[in-house]
């Protein structure tokens, strides 16, 4: 966008979602301020990330090197499989998943030391994952990551275009219409006197044929459906699979979200309790050191006591004597 700072903007971009509109309205209102009219006005067409998006920003704006790595890596992807090349695209896939991987656990950390990232158990790194595997496969994806303005995750089914097979169920009506289409019966060669008829035998003979010609198309396309009625069973049967193990892993990830809080909760309580038990050590230590400095100024004054008790003794000793030697 012309007229506005790239470093404005990354700063907005790496806002969390929840104080990026009040970050942006506080932009243009700085802008309008400063009489930059256009500059507000760009800045207010922004819109706010998800959380998986504004993950995916952090990556591209405080790691952009790790990112730069993914966009050269799609990129050889991309080749590898346009040119069919089966072990260097196995190679690639291979680094694909380690690089995937080693960004969703650089993302954990880059959010954890986001003061305002929402907590651990809560982020949606799934989502984040599924953005940066469609990286490999969308151009405009990967430069969207590598721009740091993305603004919602995206997720792509695969690497490049998959062809599908074109098949066309066979219903009762088109056997019936084959039925009704009347047969070809050859005609008249062109350039040739016209054949002389046929025999009712060979007319006979050439039906038997055409019919039996029909009940093996009918045959063939009653095994193709039988065949595609297998493959749908088959395919539902995955599906139900799929979903139900779907099930069981949201089920895992919702105890594991429960458990990781829990411990959370434990681990803030015994912050709490460790912080309580700082001050009542650091009072006793106060306490320790003024019940010290009184021992020492009592046992201080219990010796000028003792010493004064003991020159008094002496006093009274001496003032004995004298007495005695005065009679």
């Amino acid at each position: 966008m012309p007229g506005l700072s790239a470093e404005l903007v990354q700063q907005l971009y790496r806002t969390p979602p929840d104080r990026f509109v009040a970050a942006r309205d506080a932009a243009v209102a700085e802008a309008r301020r400063a009489g930059d009219p256009a500059t507000a006005r760009q800045l207010a067409r922004l819109r706010r990330p998800t959380v998986a998006a504004w993950l995916v920003n952090l990556l591209a704006i405080r790691r952009p090197e790790l990112v730069a790595d993914l966009v050269q890596l799609a990129d050889a992807l991309r080749v590898a499989q346009r040119e069919l090349r089966g072990p260097r695209l196995r190679e690639l896939s291979a680094q694909r998943r380690a690089v995937v991987g080693a960004l969703v656990a650089e993302v954990r950390k880059l959010a954890a030391a986001e003061p305002d990232a929402p907590p651990a158990s809560r982020l949606p790194l799934a989502e984040v994952e599924a953005t940066l595997n469609a990286a490999f496969s969308d151009v405009e994806v990967a430069e969207q990551v590598r721009a740091g303005r993305l603004l919602r995750a995206t997720s792509y089914a695969g690497f490049g275009e998959v062809p599908r097979p074109q098949l066309r169920l066979v219903t009762d009506d088109d056997e019936e219409r084959e039925e009704e289409r009347p047969a070809r019966r050859p005609g008249p060669q062109r350039g040739r006197p016209e054949a002389a008829p046929r025999t009712d035998r060979a007319a006979e003979r050439a039906e038997q044929a055409e019919r039996a010609a029909q009940r093996a198309a009918r045959a063939e396309r009653a095994r193709q459906r039988r065949a595609l009625d297998r493959e749908l069973g088959k395919a539902q049967a995955d599906q139900e699979r799929a979903e139900t193990e779907l099930t069981e892993a949201t089920g895992q990830e919702r105890d594991g979200a429960a458990v990781l809080d829990r411990l959370e909760a434990e681990l803030a309580e015994l912050e709490r309790r460790r912080a309580v038990a700082e001050q009542d050590l650091s009072r006793a230590k106060l306490a320790r050191r003024a019940a010290e400095r009184a021992v020492t100024v009592a046992r201080r004054r219990a010796g000028e006591v003792e010493a004064a008790v003991e020159a008094l003794a002496a006093e009274e000793g001496d003032a004995d004597a004298g007495s005695g030697a005065a009679d």
